[in-house]
């Protein structure tokens, strides 16, 4: 007790508390709870009666030691390097990635922004890094990077929607449906996709593809649909017709091409274009074929009109 209430016990020949052979004497003074342990140690250990652990100065010597090598590393920059070393060789190194949600985008392209290698640690793994990485590539458009613990990690990926081709010149692109451009053309199912040439028809195709999808027909044998001068369409078929569509009134135009179509094939003859930019008439052009076959036609009428044998009477 006389190490926790100093000044007790004041009587003569009485020796007060002492620390370090220095007297310590206050009247009615306690410690508080929290110190009463270290102050006995130090007081026993400065009269000789404590005795150190064994190894305690080795251990004290390591603890050092790695404490500075601890702290050295992180003044490099190299204490997540140790990091991941560490953890990874204990049995948290990626061994397992999982990737979901892709069809545009390649699994090579999100794992090499995963940028792991045979020693890559789910414990310093920085899944926020990852996830902004994956987010530049073109066809995503939500990314979402997770740890499952000890070895896996899981990519959920949201992917742009294609509307269209794009051509431009000698260049091709698949857009979304406000005109972004997502990436160049590569093949596969991107040629089932409309194809829009010239400047501007980004920006009028959703409209007016939606007037296209009423004659279901007529949609399924377009193969382009060409935007001139940013003022009007020309549709190209798969027969190679062109259909040259007037600035205003298309609504009108295209329900008069596809009755002329059903009720008397306009659109199956041999002809190159037809030519709806007038209101008041309608002009259908021939190929090249076509035009032969005619003025082989006509010429030949005034031969057989001649060949014809008069009738006596």
């Amino acid at each position: 007790m006389s190490a926790l209430k100093w000044g007790q016990g004041k009587g003569k020949g009485v020796a007060g508390p002492a620390l370090f052979s220095l007297p310590l004497s206050f009247d009615h003074f306690v410690l508080p709870r929290v110190l009463r342990r270290p102050v006995r140690i130090l007081a026993r250990l400065g009269e000789g009666e404590f005795q150190a652990p064994r190894f305690s100065a080795a251990i004290m010597s390591a603890v050092l030691i790695a404490s500075s090598g601890a702290y050295g590393a992180y003044l490099g920059g190299h204490a997540d390097g140790i990091v991941q070393s560490i953890t990874a060789r204990t049995g948290f190194a990626v061994d397992q990635v999982k990737v979901v949600g892709n069809r545009q985008t390649s699994e090579i392209d999100i794992l090499d922004r995963l940028e792991l290698d045979g020693w890559t640690s789910l414990i310093g793994f920085d899944a926020e890094a990852a996830r902004e990485r994956i987010a530049t590539l073109p066809w995503i458009e939500v990314a979402a990077v997770r740890k499952v613990y000890p070895h896996t990690l899981e990519v959920r990926v949201e992917e742009r929607q294609a509307f269209a081709l794009w051509q431009q010149g000698s260049d091709l692109s698949v857009i979304e449906k406000d005109g972004a451009v997502i990436a160049p053309f590569s093949g596969g199912k991107q040629v089932l996709l409309p194809l829009l040439i010239g400047a501007g028809a980004p920006a009028k195709a959703p409209e007016f593809l939606a007037k296209i999808e009423k004659y279901p027909d007529l949609a399924t044998r377009i193969r382009g649909y060409v935007r001139v001068g940013d003022r009007r369409w020309d549709l190209k078929l798969d027969n190679g017709i062109t259909v040259k569509l007037p600035e205003d009134g298309e609504d009108q135009a295209l329900a008069e091409l596809v009755g002329m179509d059903h009720d008397k094939g306009l659109l199956s003859r041999d002809i190159a274009a037809v030519d709806m930019r007038l209101s008041d008439r309608l002009v259908v052009q021939l190929t090249p074929e076509a035009v032969t076959q005619r003025e082989a036609a006509l010429n030949e009428k005034p031969k057989a009109l001649k060949r014809k044998p008069e009738t006596k009477i």
